[in-house]
């Protein structure tokens, strides 16, 4: 059986970071973690090519090549998922579809042409589609309310990929969260109680990405890294040891809830293993807000104080912030802003609030009639919100747009990342020196030219550099990465604006932009 794996477009969204990859000649920030986790659950007889078309587009020769596509996407993908399905129907291939857009929304794929969907997940389901295959069927709908144990999930298959397209690699050690915030999905998806693989079969995925070459960061791509904090402590512990081992060739970022600043072992562990930076999600500084979306967790201390100890424990802080909760006041933009400046977090992912299918946002605004289809036919931060919200929908998106705008002003942002920087934790372990490539050395000389010379930021480039050299010279290279980020977000601060204030501009121009959910 030949296997052609297909990872859909993503559109320009926060993370798409293509001005920083530019510097540095690759193309994408990470890898299609769950098809080359599917290609290794499916039949290793069989013979797979994937095709990442956020690298390059599918060739003729792959098309017709093909027994079977499979398809894998997200809902921020939906746009290219569909359109690609309707391509591989075209050319007469079977068409298997999952992941979690396709398993939140299956009726949307199926209508495009999708022969299997295979929901849920695939450590159940996949076994089913090939047993469906051996049967000679042509069709069929895979669904399973049992959560699998990952301790059987196989080394995903990382040889499949074009490894010098992707700027950081990816592995999962958990999946699911002990927390119930109203508006996420991963919970839905994934289930409360999460399960880890164990500590010796994540080291040899590790294993695996070393033995092919790879020497960049890592992502741990779990939506809570801490849910389970015994394990991941077990996990931590070895690590620990395998990175001295191997003299640390990889660091490491991940996602993680913001009581991790409750545990100093764990943090200490995170920054030995080498761990250099965590995803927060804080949401909103409002905390009437935190406790109507039930978000309790991030009631239980100060948010600003617990930002302060992971900083201070040596992880840099990025953040992700939501406007337009129910009962929210007015000028939450600014209290966002205020928050992220007083914390001092460089970089802070911020969105309008958007109902995800399936989630108790979707259910109770469902109830409620207020739920609306988006026309964008995407969901990401330069997409108008999906339902009625409490207060008029101009202010909430004037408040975005601005609080956006600013946050991302170069100099504001520099600013920003100097105050985290000196107060940053040096780091605990020591990686052996090796020399800068020709790439690193000119996507310096970029930075340097643009932020340095050419760009009304010089005196403050400068001024800050020298500050850090000065105070807390161990983390120099860390911060002039992340002054870097930059090129993008100037980038697509203008996105933002531009895309929300044309979707509310036909909003107001044609009743409604925002059309009601037919069920």
């Amino acid at each position: 059986m030949r296997i052609l794996l297909i990872y859909p477009v993503f559109p320009p969204t926060f993370w798409s970071y293509n001005k920083i990859l530019e510097l540095v000649d690759r193309k994408v920030l990470l890898p299609p973690l769950g098809l080359i986790t599917v290609a290794a659950i499916l039949p290793q007889t069989w013979e797979f090519k994937l095709v990442d078309r956020n690298i390059r587009p599918v060739t003729e020769a792959e098309w017709k090549w093909a027994d079977i596509v499979i398809f894998s996407g997200m809902i921020v993908q939906k746009q290219d998922l569909l359109k690609q399905i309707r391509e591989a129907k075209r050319r007469d291939k079977l068409v298997a579809v999952g992941g979690p857009y396709p398993t939140s929304v299956p009726e949307e794929v199926h209508a495009a042409g999708a022969d299997f969907l295979i929901l849920d997940e695939g450590e159940i389901t996949l076994p089913l589609f090939v047993e469906a295959l051996q049967k000679g069927e042509t069709s069929g709908i895979f669904r399973t309310c049992e959560k699998p144990n990952v301790t059987m999930t196989p080394i995903p298959r990382y040889d499949l990929l074009e490894l010098d397209a992707y700027d950081s690699m990816s592995v999962q050690f958990s999946r699911g969260c002990p927390f119930q915030c109203e508006f996420c999905d991963i919970i839905v998806l994934y289930g409360r109680k999460p399960r880890t693989k164990t500590p010796n079969q994540l080291l040899k995925e590790l294993d695996y990405l070393d033995k092919l070459g790879w020497r960049r960061g890592v992502f741990i791509v779990d939506d809570n890294f801490i849910g389970n904090k015994r394990n991941v402590k077990l996990l931590l512990k070895e690590l620990k040891i395998w990175q001295a081992e191997h003299q640390y060739p990889f660091a490491f970022n991940t996602e993680a809830s913001i009581d991790l600043a409750a545990d100093l072992e764990l943090m200490e562990l995170m920054v030995a293993c080498n761990f250099d930076a965590v995803f927060l999600g804080i949401e909103t500084p409002d905390e009437e807000s935190l406790q109507l979306t039930k978000k309790f967790q991030n009631t239980r201390s100060s948010l600003t104080e617990s930002v302060e100890k992971i900083i201070q424990a040596g992880l840099r802080p990025m953040a992700g912030f939501i406007i337009g909760f129910d009962g929210e006041k007015k000028e939450a933009g600014s209290r966002i802003i205020y928050f992220v400046e007083q914390a001092a977090i460089p970089t802070a992912m911020f969105g309008m609030l958007q109902a995800l299918p399936n989630t108790a946002l979707w259910d109770r605004l469902e109830k409620e009639g207020r739920l609306r289809v988006n026309t964008k036919q995407d969901i990401n931060q330069s997409t108008l919100m999906n339902f009625v919200p409490t207060r008029p929908i101009e202010d909430i998106a004037q408040e975005y747009v601005e609080a956006f705008w600013t946050l991302y002003d170069p100099e504001t942002f520099l600013d920003r990342t100097y105050r985290c920087f000196l107060k940053l934790g040096a780091p605990k372990c020591k990686p052996p020196f090796k020399l800068p490539s020709w790439i690193d050395l000119r996507a310096l000389g970029i930075i340097i030219w643009r932020q340095g010379l050419k760009r009304n930021t010089r005196w403050k480039f400068w001024h800050h550099l020298l500050g850090i050299l000065l105070h807390n010279p161990k983390v120099w290279e860390h911060y002039l990465t992340v002054c870097a980020h930059n090129e993008h977000f100037l980038v697509y601060r203008q996105i933002v604006r531009d895309e929300i204030e044309q979707q509310l501009a036909e909003f107001q121009r044609q009743e409604p932009l925002l059309t009601p959910v037919v069920k």
